[in-house]
Formats: C-alpha cells, structure tokens, sequence
C-alpha cells in the first residue's frame, strides 16, 4: 500500500507546432511546472491541452505521472541529455508512487481532488519528438518504467508538494507494471492476469488490446 507519496511538480502545456525529422508536428509534450493551486477537471488540468485526442487525453488519460524516482536511471543511461521536472511529458512528478506498487482502480487523494490509476502510458512518437531521438520509444518501453495515467474521480484544487493520500482499492490486484509488461512481452502471457485486467477498472483503451491477447492464445494450437 502507498504510505509515503507527495506531488512534487505539476506542469502543463498548450500544443504547439514544432519541426521534427524534417516534418512540422503539433505536439503538447513540452510540459512545463506551475507554481500555486491549480485546478484539475475531469479532462485534465488548467492550462493543459492534448494536441491529438484520437490517442491522448479523455477520461482515462486525464493527469499522467511520472515518478521522479526514475529520473536517476535515465540519467546514467542518457548521460548528455538534461532532465528538467516534465521531461516526459508528465503532468505530475512524484515521488513514492511507482508502478509496481500502484493497482488499476486505486484511488488518491491530492489537494481536494482525487484520482484513479486507469493505465499504464505506451508512447507515441511525441516522446521522440521531446527527446529528438528515435530510440527513445524502444527504451522507453524496454525499462519498464512507464508512469501512471489517471482519471479524475473528484475535480478539485492540488498544488506542488501535496501528500498523495492513498484510499481504497477495488481487491483485484491488477498492478500497473504487470499491464505495461503483458504490452511489451516483458513477461510471459498469463491468462489469469488477463481475464482479472478484463474485469478491472482498467481503461477500454487496453482491455481491447489485453482481448486481442486472449484471442490470440486462445487460437494458437
């Protein structure tokens, strides 16, 4: 159970045009952090905007996190890059609230609001556009560390520094890593996993992928 996790930065984005591989793209990758109480929607927070909605935003992808926990390991492995609070396009950088220990369907209070982990983020290209490299994607999918997205059960005031309270849970114990791991292959297919993610609050998003999975076992000879 999560006991100790705080919001440490929130930072927003408009989109905006910007030139990548020799293409202008529109992208609201480029968070920046804001400073006081700022207001969180059931779509996302004040002054955040997503660019493309047909794979960003909604309900289930209204606030991401990115535990600054990471930021270290990144680090090492890309020594020449700078990693400044939102540098993958989180909304939120925590601290105290990893992957492995958050389920789909926890809920948290922050400030006055309260949020419902909903998945795990798989990257678009967008984030090779923030890093200007391709790799990016591929890493980014092979560690492991893919961040949370929320959805908003209670729209409310938050501000950087509050304690995200853990409370309650929906029993299944459908880990946020353990859905990043059937999507890469990280781990082998598990089939009690994918039916309990398909009675879970997990998004729609990826209980159509975790079905194409269950179609895909259940056809191989």
């Amino acid at each position: 159970m999560i006991t100790d996790a705080r919001l440490v930065t929130i930072c927003v984005a408009r989109p905006k045009l910007v030139l990548f591989e020799g293409r202008t793209v529109q992208t609201a990758i480029f968070k920046t952090p804001v400073t006081g109480k700022i207001e969180l929607k059931k779509l996302n927070l004040a002054g955040d905007k997503q660019a493309d909605l047909t794979v960003h935003g909604g309900p289930d992808k209204a606030v991401y996190s990115y535990p600054l926990e990471h930021y270290e390991w990144w680090q090492e492995q890309l020594p020449g890059v700078e990693f400044e609070h939102g540098k993958f396009g989180e909304n939120f950088t925590t601290t105290g609230l990893l992957e492995e220990d958050v389920y789909i369907g926890d809920e948290f209070s922050v400030g006055s609001a309260v949020i419902k982990a909903a998945q795990p983020r798989i990257p678009c290209y967008k984030l090779a556009v923030k890093f200007k490299r391709s790799d990016i994607i591929k890493r980014f999918l092979k560690s492991g560390r893919s961040g949370i997205y929320f959805s908003v059960v209670e729209e409310g005031e938050l501000s950087p520094g509050d304690e995200i309270k853990f409370l309650r849970s929906d029993g299944l114990g459908i880990g946020v890593h353990a859905i990043a791991d059937l999507f890469t292959g990280r781990s082998p297919l598990d089939t009690d996993l994918i039916e309990r993610a398909l009675d879970s609050q997990l998004a729609d998003q990826m209980k159509m992928f975790i079905k194409g999975l269950r179609i895909s076992h259940d056809s191989s000879p």
